[in-house]
């Protein structure tokens, strides 16, 4: 890989998580009226888009700087699987578990 592919590929990278770190925020700042009244699985529709955009770029930065991407498709299945998986779901015990907290007390 050539030196200037190298730096397009990095500014690359750059853009892509800039993008949704911006999101993430700017949903954290504005928090839509319509996210925050619906909700999916016991989790409001904005908890459930932070969730899905974190993992997505947990996947995209263990893909681009731990190499991953670069491995066979086993490889990569039998890393990332745990993380498409038990990750939502403790998150799903998390934020469900936490909502009937208040009924209790």
């Amino acid at each position: 890989m050539s030196e200037n592919n190298s730096t397009r590929h990095i500014w690359i990278v750059f853009w892509i998580l800039l993008f949704y770190t911006t999101v993430e925020v700017l949903l954290g700042i504005f928090k839509p009226s319509f996210m925050i009244s619906n909700y999916l699985l016991g989790v409001s529709l904005l908890n459930l888009t932070f969730i899905i955009l974190t993992i997505i770029k947990a996947y995209y930065i263990v893909s681009i700087f731990m190499h991953l991407g670069h491995e066979t498709k086993s490889l990569q299945v039998s890393i990332v699987a745990p993380m498409w998986i038990l990750i939502p779901y403790l998150l799903f015990i998390l934020l469900s578990e936490a909502s009937h907290h208040g009924a209790i007390g």
